[in-house]
């Protein structure tokens, strides 16, 4: 399997997703406190997609 870095929009939106599940877990993003654990995965599915798939 040939992996490739992902594209900038794709970290973008992994480093979005990620520090917002991180804020959340610290307390300083309460709107998302109950989705902390879903933020924090679907920005690791992003850097997944990004690395596996060539062109994202």
């Amino acid at each position: 399997m040939r992996l490739t870095p992902p594209s900038f929009p794709i970290f973008f939106l992994s480093v979005l997703f990620g520090g917002a599940g991180i804020a959340a877990r610290l307390g300083y993003f309460a709107m998302a406190k109950p989705y902390e654990f879903w933020l924090v995965a679907i920005a690791f599915l992003f850097l997944l997609i990004g690395t596996v798939f060539k062109d994202l």
